[in-house]
């Protein structure tokens, strides 16, 4: 039903794999909003160079918890921008869960391994182990 993972059908598509089934639709939204903030602090780590990594890392296990592995990756890869992609890839690797494609981004499959690392997030995370 989701091969082609779009700004159209993404609010239908992350209701449809969402795990937490007692929840209410307030939880739902606040849980969605969290790519929200991971964009937001994104853009305080480009302007700034401060990196908040382990709220970053906070919002992605909260989304993998929620929603899985394959529609959390796929939805960061539908509403992140080229160079969000390079933060987030280290963190995705660090967490275990980044695949090697992500299938069906506005008709198109994302081969992870053409996608750069940020090298600044990778001594980052190297420091949290």
């Amino acid at each position: 039903m989701f091969k082609n993972l779009t700004d159209d059908n993404y609010i239908l598509y992350a209701a449809k794999v969402y795990d937490k089934p007692n929840a209410v639709m307030s939880e739902f939204d606040e849980d969605l909003s969290r790519i929200l903030y991971i964009k937001r602090l994104l853009t305080k780590y480009y302007s700034s160079g401060c990196l908040k990594e382990r709220l970053i890392m906070n919002h992605l296990v909260i989304l993998l918890n929620c929603f899985g592995v394959e529609a959390t990756s796929r939805m960061l890869f539908l509403k992140m921008e080229d160079r969000d992609l390079e933060v987030i890839k280290p963190f995705l690797i660090f967490l275990s869960s980044m695949p090697d494609v992500v299938y069906g981004i506005n008709g198109k499959d994302i081969k992870t391994s053409d996608i750069p690392l940020d090298q600044e997030v990778v001594k980052c995370l190297r420091n949290i182990k």
